[in-house]
């Protein structure tokens, strides 16, 4: 997640759309009183190395601890987030104030939740000594973050928040726009991560049984009528 004061935007990140990549492009476009969200240590090293802005100014002020988030400083070392990772639409609000979410320009990516599934099932047990079966991940908890991790970010109460939902599928032009929007002085070019190394390369057509197919429609049924998707 961004919020960038110097272009006046916020980068709503959801999962399985190229959200590390995008952001590590964005970090580029930040200045010091920005707040950019950690990636992976590898990630941060690489956007670092490739201009951006690490991470920064994204934890809580000691000041508001909860005693539970004491007790987790105290036994893990690890302070507590303000911002992180995918946080959703609602808590930035609150976080950022009425007055900033309301004048920056706000946006995010959705993916055709049929093939943001299938990534997420290898992507989840790329280290798996033995994989789950299609059926029994679409009975995980990982498709239940997939809703929260997708259209549970860019929305609050059901109701679309952002100015902009760019499309996977046509990212690149997407992403044009946006800079375009905000006067970025160069393109936002992404680069590689988080690769699955996914071994079956089959559209998702070919590896979902008609059931598992359904079952996919109807768990993703709002976003799939919002954004107009197809099997």
């Amino acid at each position: 997640m961004i919020i960038c004061h110097k272009y006046r935007f916020i980068f709503l990140k959801t999962s399985k759309t190229a959200g590390s990549s995008i952001e590590m492009a964005l970090s580029k476009f930040c200045g010091p009183e920005d707040i950019v969200t950690p990636l992976s240590k590898e990630e941060d090293l690489q956007r670092v190395e490739a201009g951006g802005v690490a991470p920064q100014n994204y934890g809580e002020m000691p000041f508001r601890y909860k005693p539970s988030q004491i007790w987790k400083v105290i036994s893990r070392s690890k302070p507590p987030c303000r911002y992180y990772d995918h946080i959703p639409a609602r808590k930035v609000r609150r976080r950022i104030g009425v007055d900033v979410w309301n004048s920056y320009y706000k946006f995010c990516v959705a993916r055709n939740p049929w093939d943001r599934v299938i990534s997420q099932y290898y992507w989840r047990q790329r280290n798996a000594e033995k994989m789950m079966s299609i059926d029994e991940f679409l009975e995980s908890s990982h498709i239940r973050s997939l809703v929260r991790k997708g259209m549970g970010i860019y929305t609050i109460g059901g109701k679309v928040v952002v100015d902009k939902i760019c499309r996977y599928e046509n990212l690149v032009d997407d992403l044009e726009t946006v800079r375009q929007h905000l006067s970025l002085p160069e393109p936002i070019l992404l680069p590689k991560a988080k690769s699955t190394h996914r071994q079956d390369k089959r559209h998702y057509s070919e590896v979902f049984t008609r059931e598992q197919n359904e079952k996919i429609r109807s768990i993703f049924k709002a976003e799939i009528e919002l954004l107009n998707y197809e099997y």
